[in-house]
């Protein structure tokens, strides 16, 4: 499996301009595309919120708080980046304008309200905007940028699933494999243990007392920014079982982990067709998305559909596995078991386990529109300014990518 690490690029022959992204918050600016206008009456309360420097987990368990409603009263269309300034709409079941104007969070604000009758889902939006800044560069780096980014434009970029998805240790699509083979233990030791030279000593001490047994010192050395990893250790030092330990990690980030293991499967697969040149290109058996409509159907005859794709109309789909996921046909059908196969999950523990997913296809390309170049200067220095919007789900730091030729 490949997470984001090693990843082929689109444009592998223009030199990438390098440099750096958020330096801070400001540069990585993130806007929220909602999928249909609301109809300002309804039961649900909607807030446009901006968040700087917290995940959207910690808006939802804000919100839950403060209006003093369960989790699942609260909406949202999807998971926005930690690092970066994100403005996106939540819903509130029953929520209270009175109550929003007490609301106080120096880095989450509400920037408007609305009403609407139905609660806000994931996927109920149309993309993102994102408005960056690439520093330690010079400002003239703006002309390969374009040239770049108009490449991407005409071809679509890779739609490959970014590196936030698997972990500043890069291993949550291991600990989703763990929770898909119902292996608790596991789960654990990958999560709590096995210390990293890369880790701060801080984490590396907390790593090495969870080794030795010790739940309570380990979950006084873990921050408090390490939420999920106390989440976990707080029933272990309780003398709590293995089950009760994995339940008190927020359910939202389980369901993340076993994503990021879908995630490597797909990133695996989409490697192998950008590195052959077939990332749009269809074969029998494919199964095609529409990027208008979303709507999905199996290639009979490459031949007929292929100038539908050289249009960006249609693109090919890769697996992201689960139990009702639409199957590909002939070779590519094959392929993508085979894919799965190695990875010793079987389709059974994908559908019947307590972590089981109805998994989904996703294109292997993206549309990026509006796209906007330019080079400046601010009080950090000079900067190349990138601007494009994306359909949901797709990650800016795979366009940033193929800009800058950088890894991080």
């Amino acid at each position: 499996m490949l997470t984001a690490d090693g990843l082929a690029y689109l444009t592998a022959d223009v030199p990438g301009i390098g440099g750096t992204i958020k330096t801070r918050p400001e540069d990585f600016i993130v806007t929220e595309v909602p999928a249909y206008d609301f109809s300002g009456a309804g039961e649900h309360l909607y807030l446009y919120i901006e968040k700087r420097r917290r995940l959207t987990t910690d808006v939802v368990r804000y919100l839950s708080r403060h209006f003093k409603v369960p989790w699942d009263a609260i909406g949202y269309a999807g998971l926005k980046d930690k690092h970066a300034i994100t403005r996106q709409w939540f819903s509130v079941h029953f929520g209270k304008e009175a109550r929003a104007s007490e609301f106080e969070d120096d880095a989450i604000r509400i920037l408007a309200m609305d009403r609407h009758a139905n609660k806000i889902k994931r996927g109920h939006l149309r993309g993102n905007r994102f408005d960056i800044k690439i520093r330690e560069v010079d400002a003239s780096a703006a002309v390969r940028a374009k040239r770049i980014l108009d490449r991407v434009v005409a071809e679509g970029a890779p739609n490959f699933i970014g590196e936030q998805r698997f972990g500043y240790r890069k291993d949550t699509h291991l600990q989703g494999r763990s929770l898909l083979k119902g292996d608790l233990q596991e789960f654990l030791d990958q999560m709590l243990g096995r210390p990293q030279a890369s880790e701060p000593e801080n984490n590396q001490e907390a790593r090495r007392a969870y080794e030795a047994g010790d739940y309570a010192r380990a979950l006084e050395l873990w921050s408090t920014v390490h939420r999920f990893e106390r989440q976990a250790l707080g029933p272990l030092s309780r003398g709590a079982s293995l089950a009760h330990a994995v339940n008190g990690i927020d359910k939202p980030h389980r369901t993340l982990m076993v994503s990021a293991f879908q995630s490597a499967i797909f990133n695996e697969l989409l490697n192998e067709r950008l590195v052959a040149g077939r990332m749009g290109k269809l074969e029998v058996g494919d199964i095609a998305v529409k990027h208008d409509t979303g709507g999905q159907f199996e290639v009979r005859d490459a031949e007929v559909e292929q100038p539908r794709a050289d249009r960006m109309e249609i693109s090919p789909t890769g697996p992201m596995w689960g139990a009702e996921m639409r199957r590909a046909g002939g070779a590519i059908g094959e392929r993508e078991a085979e894919a799965l196969a190695t990875t010793g999950v079987s389709e059974r523990e994908l559908a019947d386990g307590d972590y089981s997913s109805y998994g989904t296809r996703r294109s292997f390309r993206m549309p990026v529109r509006e796209p906007q170049v330019s080079g400046g200067a601010d009080d950090l220095g000079p900067y190349v300014y990138a601007g494009f919007e994306l359909p949901r789900g797709s990650f800016a730091t795979v366009v940033l990518r193929e800009i800058t030729k950088a890894e991080s």
